[in-house]
């Protein structure tokens, strides 16, 4: 009798790390997942092409400015 209960309560165990294991990962791969993993992609290649821009903006206002084109006060006001 005591070995049944054993066995029983290992399989319960074994079964309830099944469905969380289940559940965890049909909320990481399903399409709530996917949605979540698509956004934070979008997100992080938006703040990249802006810190790029940003980046090619000052540099150009440099070049401006070594090649006598504009004056860094105009460069600096952005006319």
């Amino acid at each position: 009798m005591t070995k049944r209960l054993i066995w029983v309560g290992i399989g319960v165990t074994i079964g309830i790390i099944a469905v969380r294991k289940a559940t965890e990962a049909k909320a990481k791969y399903g399409p709530e997942g996917i949605n979540r993993k698509v956004g934070s992609m979008a997100d992080s290649v938006a703040g990249f092409a802006d810190a790029l821009r940003q980046g090619m903006n000052e540099r150009e206002a440099d070049l401006r400015i070594a090649l006598g084109i504009d004056t860094e006060a105009e460069t600096r006001t952005g006319q």
